[in-house]
């Protein structure tokens, strides 16, 4: 982009964060939604952020989905800070074909001019779409049922061409790629789908880490998830795009990602097991779509097909709605009370009147207004709006309350942030997490008390507990050295609790999955472990011996290791118990003297971090 543009472009992400000065002189910045949102937050404080004259949001019909109300937040306050600093920016929406397209470009301030809404048959290359359905009340053996009719579909459809399986988890990528090359192996030509040379690939298998992976690539099969290295991630990436290898499959969230098109995609079941309800769930239709959008290749191809492999139940809901457009509705409500508190941080919003002018700035209110059953409003004149959005807004202030985030002033119409709240907005996590901090972390806190309260935050309750996963976990405890209660395996707390123990002290995983599951863990316990440190230290409570210690080389290095129990809990590892290593989450100091932190909204100045 910068070669193409001629201008400055910086990467702002989980994975690369330029340092300030290289935002500020950037023309383009490419980021997440979360990325922004967390940076915006602080829009008063950061120029770059109100010299924003162009928002350009792909996918922006995702605000139906879990992360829409992140998109909404933001859409709102760019509209916001416009409409305070009188500088207009204009906003670009990029997304699938739409039922209330109208009412989106609405909230977007888009005029009519500037909206176009194509009918889904209308692509670069014409999609081919087969739908299937399958039998079977669970999803595992259903799955299983599935790899065959895949092998065929390939075989039928794109015997030489690139194939894409999307799949629902890390795996179900490796499952189903075994049943394809043990298909593929019985073939009198074994190596159809291997497009290299022999001794290519022997010296690329070299380099590869993951030992699942090395034995599909000799077949020409790929795997690609988030828990692969990103090394062999980017082999495999390479691989497919230069067609060296035939057939890639992947989770469901490539799909969002890089892009790579095949001639065939198959969406090998249109459920994942969701860690929130414990239970496996639909896509949402955008993914689905979103997944079929990858067949076709327009430099290569005059046609792509998709094949969805669907429960059988469900075989006449998809062909219906694969068709037609579908509206898009907010899910702001869910999270309302985390960015409440997020613009009540900021000062954005100061008094009740102002929250409940913040809503009219999100598309949930102009939903509510076309579509208010969906919101369950039951009459839409001026007086019962104005009492449902009230009522919306106090009950969220009351949860903020009760969370100790933010305090109402004796006007009972003022709004201040609480450190707690400031923490929360800092650190972007739920109110919940730091509620359970306000009320649990103390001045004697345990090591064993502080993993619990790490492992009871609620960032970790969608961690998967897939099936058979809690006969797993509950042979895994015993390994470990602090004990857990046998009756909560299938809970995501639970195994959050025990993924932390191993890593820390170097105990083996059961399961590959555990690893990646592991991973995912520690990517945000950092945050959570330096907002934990912000609140002791807003208490006095941290201790001498951390005000020079860094957490994230604790974290990822696995450090925090039984040197750091109790005596009692370190004798079952066999340690000594006058080792004098230290961890992250300790949080009173040998001599058991409180030490009092310096707080600056909620970010403290700990052994020079400011």
């Amino acid at each position: 982009m910068e070669r193409r543009l001629g201008k400055r472009v910086v990467e702002l992400t989980g994975d690369s964060s330029p340092d300030i000065r290289a935002i500020e002189r950037a023309d383009v910045i490419v980021t997440t939604p979360e990325k922004w949102d967390g940076i915006s937050r602080s829009w008063q404080n950061r120029a770059y952020v109100q010299a924003v004259r162009l928002l350009v949001i792909d996918e922006i019909h995702l605000l139906g989905d879990e992360r829409g109300p992140v998109l909404e937040v933001i859409v709102s306050r760019t509209n916001f800070i416009a409409s305070h600093t009188e500088h207009k920016v204009r906003v670009v929406g990029l997304s699938t074909a739409l039922a209330n397209a109208k009412d989106l470009a609405d909230w977007l301030e888009i005029k009519q001019d500037g909206l176009f809404n194509f009918h889904p048959a209308v692509r670069p290359v014409q999609l081919e779409v087969h739908i299937d359905g399958f039998p079977g009340k669970h999803y595992c053996p259903r799955m299983a049922t599935m790899n065959k009719p895949t092998y065929t579909a390939i075989r039928t459809y794109s015997p030489v061409k690139p194939v894409l399986v999307f799949v629902s988890s890390r795996r179900q990528t490796r499952l189903t790629a075994f049943d394809l090359v043990a298909y593929v192996a019985r073939e009198d030509d074994s190596k159809q789908w291997l497009h290299m040379p022999e001794n290519e690939l022997e010296t690329l298998l070299q380099s590869v880490q993951d030992q699942n992976l090395r034995f599909t690539l000799a077949f020409g099969v790929g795997l690609h998830h988030a828990g692969l290295l990103e090394r062999d991630r980017k082999t495999v990436e390479k691989l497919f795009v230069n067609q060296k290898i035939q057939v890639l499959i992947a989770t469901s969230t490539l799909a969002w990602g890089v892009n790579f098109p095949a001639h065939l995609v198959v969406v090998k079941g249109t459920e994942y097991f969701d860690g929130k309800t414990q239970r496996y769930v639909d896509y949402p239709i955008t993914d689905v779509l979103q997944m079929m959008g990858r067949a076709g290749r327009p430099q290569y191809d005059d046609r792509g097909v998709a094949v969805i492999l669907v429960h059988d139940i469900k075989k006449h809901f998809y062909k219906k709605f694969l068709y037609e457009p579908f509206p898009v509705e907010s899910n702001l409500l869910q999270v309302l009370a985390d960015h409440l508190n997020a613009e009540i941080v900021s000062g954005t919003v100061t008094t009740k009147q102002d929250a409940l002018d913040y809503l009219t700035w999100t598309y949930f209110f102009r939903r509510l207004l076309m579509n208010p059953s969906y919101y369950q409003l039951q009459e839409t004149d001026t007086s019962s709006v104005n009492s449902f959005l009230t009522n919306i807004v106090s009950t969220s202030l009351s949860v903020l309350q009760s969370s100790h985030c933010i305090a109402v002033e004796e006007d009972d119409r003022t709004l201040q942030p609480l450190t707690l709240g400031c923490i929360a907005s800092y650190y972007y996590l739920h109110h919940p997490t730091v509620r359970l901090f306000g009320e649990r972390l103390h001045a004697t806190s345990s090591y064993e008390e502080l993993l619990i309260l790490l492992s009871d935050c609620s960032e970790y309750a969608e961690l998967p507990v897939r099936h058979n996963e809690d006969v797993m976990n509950a042979s895994l405890a015993p390994k470990l050295p602090i004990p857990v209660s046998p009756d909560a395996m299938d809970s995501p707390h639970t195994k959050t609790h025990l993924l932390l123990q191993a890593h820390f002290s170097r105990a083996p995983l059961p399961i590959a999955d555990y690893g990646t599951d592991t991973k995912s863990v520690l990517d945000q316990a950092l945050r959570i472990l330096q907002a934990m440190i912000d609140v002791a230290a807003s208490e006095g409570w941290l201790a001498a011996t951390l005000t020079n210690h860094d957490p994230s080389s604790d974290v990822y290095s696995g450090k925090m290791v039984v040197g750091q129990l109790p005596p009692d809990l370190a004798s079952r590892r066999g340690t000594p118990r006058g080792s004098t290593e230290r961890g992250v989450v300790a949080v009173e100091g040998s001599s058991g003297e409180r030490v009092k932190g310096d707080t600056d909204a909620g970010r403290t100045s700990v052994g020079g971090r400011g």
